[in-house]
C-alpha cells in the first residue's frame, strides 16, 4: 500500500532464497518508494503462478546482512547485472516463507 495514497501498488521484483525467507532489495534501496511503504507497514501481497500471499516482513539496513542478501542475488542473476540494476545498495527485505 502507497504510505499516502493507500492504494495498492504492484512492482515486479527479483527475489533470493535464504533458506525459509525471501529476500528482496529494492531498485533504489533506500529511496525506493516501495521500501518507504515496507517502513509505514511492513506487510506485502507476493504473487507468483497464479498464487497470493501477505507476510509481514522485516526491512533491514544493516550493512552485513545487505551485503549477505546482495552476494546471493550476484550468484543467482550475474555480478555485473546486480550493480547495473540496483545502484544503491544500502537496504533489503526478508521475507518468511513458513
Amino acid at each position: 500500500m502507497g504510505r499516502t495514497s493507500g492504494r495498492e501498488i504492484s512492482n515486479p521484483v527479483w527475489f533470493a532464497r535464504d533458506g525459509e525467507k525471501l529476500c528482496l532489495v529494492p531498485v533504489r534501496g533506500s529511496d525506493s518508494d516501495w521500501y518507504k511503504n515496507v517502513l509505514k507497514t511492513p506487510t506485502i501481497r507476493l504473487a507468483a503462478e497464479g498464487k497470493q500471499f501477505n507476510e509481514t516482513v522485516t526491512p533491514t539496513s544493516n550493512a552485513a546482512k545487505v551485503e549477505q542478501i546482495l552476494e546471493k542475488f550476484r550468484v543467482k542473476y550475474g555480478a555485473r547485472d546486480v550493480e547495473a540494476y540496483y545502484p544503491k545498495q544500502d537496504v533489503a527485505v526478508e521475507v518468511p516463507l513458513a
